[in-house]
């Protein structure tokens, strides 16, 4: 077994409401608080001075993580993760506990953290990487690869308070990435950046993982997550909820955590979506037969839904249309698809339709299910389209049999197929 990079005993930090950071005082500013110094002492005799009140943004954090451990933290907004990697990375002290780390750290934790705004950024990689422990002369043989890397050739030599965010990002991660660093911290920082940046910084960072460095990395967005790491660590108000396999922590969180699940149900017909004609009953994504808010990008994933038909002789069709996270369109599939077309009246009761969608389909990433059903004949009529009914989230390990495989960048589009592909030999070098 590997030796440990990081491992954290019992920490726990504690932040005063309302506390100001410590600033310098004025001799004036001095002599005042020694004559209020009475004053407040008895305030708090009399109990008319409570103190001020406090949180625990984390507690009682304990975990260990290996040599070549690419680990994610997870957790809702205000759930402590941020304040961990600030603890871990030596920025903030924590209350209670300690914190072991064996080796050079690189962080990437704010925009323009070790950043001087009125120096230029030639000066800024040359002063970050200095304060990240890098020598001088180790700066110099990286300089243009930190440089291609950042995209800021043409604004080297000027100061960073110009820089946009996007461009303080880009420099900021060059230089932290570029120092090798044995143990690599990346806060949701790298959401500032554009989408080809994203993937340059995933790809960095995958680089990093496989080269047996230990990556402890922060974010919401479950396809690099799952893409980076092997492990989670989930928080919830500061304490560990599940520390273990990757896929089972993005799905605890994701159930939880989603506004729409995997399944939704409407008990009463009276309140559920629809009118006169149909009302919605429930929707609900399968994998394997189970319910489930993560599907394998390889499985076969079946939706299905349950409506009331209230009116006798309704000629309804059933129909899904798949959103991604961007809410852009995927495609819309419904039981009039196709041959042959079933177009004759249901008498009223409840109804369920499937439809499948095969394995190596979807894109990593959330998908969004709009469930409706209409009238088809004669005159076209919705009855329900209830956006967001069901929502799920496609994640592609690289396992054999996925459209990635052991394809290592990013693969960008809505879909991703798995289409026949040929390739031969049709003639000589010599012939050409």
């Amino acid at each position: 077994m590997t030796a440990p990079m990081i491992r954290a005993e019992g920490v726990s930090k504690k932040y005063r409401i309302g506390a100001r950071a410590t600033t310098y005082t004025t001799l004036r500013e001095s002599i005042m608080a020694l004559a209020k110094a009475p004053l407040r002492r008895l305030r708090r005799l009399s109990g008319r001075d409570a103190a001020s009140p406090s949180i625990w943004a984390l507690e009682d954090i304990s975990f260990e993580v290996r040599q070549g451990e690419a680990v994610a933290i997870i957790g809702r907004n205000g759930a402590g993760k941020s304040t961990l990697l600030k603890v871990l990375a030596r920025i903030t002290e924590p209350t209670r506990g300690r914190v072991e780390l064996f080796g050079r750290v690189g962080s990437l934790l704010e925009v323009g953290t070790g950043f001087h705004p009125e120096l230029t950024g030639r000066e800024n990689i040359f002063l970050n990487g200095a304060i990240l422990g890098m020598r001088r002369a180790e700066l110099r043989s990286k300089f243009d690869a930190i440089v291609d890397f950042a995209e800021i050739g043409q604004f080297l030599d000027t100061p960073v308070k110009h820089y946009s965010s996007g461009m303080f990002v880009r420099l900021a991660f060059a230089v932290a990435a570029h120092i090798d660093p044995d143990i690599l911290l990346v806060d949701e920082i790298l959401a500032v950046g554009d989408a080809a940046f994203q993937k340059r910084c995933l790809g960095k960072m995958d680089d990093v993982a496989r080269q047996g460095r230990t990556v402890l990395y922060v974010s919401h967005h479950m396809p690099s997550v799952t893409r980076l790491c092997r492990r989670g660590i989930l928080l919830e108000q500061g304490r560990v909820r599940m520390d273990g396999d990757i896929f089972q922590v993005t799905g605890h969180y994701l159930k939880s955590d989603l506004g729409t699940s995997a399944e939704r149900r409407w008990h009463d017909p009276a309140t559920a979506p629809g009118d006169a004609v149909a009302r919605l009953k429930s929707v609900r994504v399968l994998c394997d037969g189970r319910v489930g808010e993560v599907v394998d990008v390889r499985r076969p994933v079946t939706v299905e839904m349950e409506y009331w038909n209230l009116k006798p002789g309704a000629v309804l069709v059933s129909g899904f249309s798949f959103l991604n996270d961007q809410g852009v369109h995927l495609f819309v599939s419904c039981d009039w698809f196709g041959e042959p077309r079933n177009e004759a009246p249901k008498p009223p009761g409840v109804y369920r339709s499937r439809c499948v969608v095969p394995g190596n389909l979807f894109a990593e990433g959330q998908v969004r299910v709009v469930a409706e059903v209409s009238t088809g004949h004669p005159v076209y009529q919705i009855h329900f389209l209830e956006y967001d009914s069901a929502a799920f989230q496609v994640i592609d390990s690289g396992e054999p049999g996925s459209v990635r495989g052991r394809w290592g960048r990013p693969i960008p589009g809505v879909v991703r197929p798995a289409l026949e592909w040929e390739t031969s030999r049709v003639g000589s070098v010599e012939a050409a």
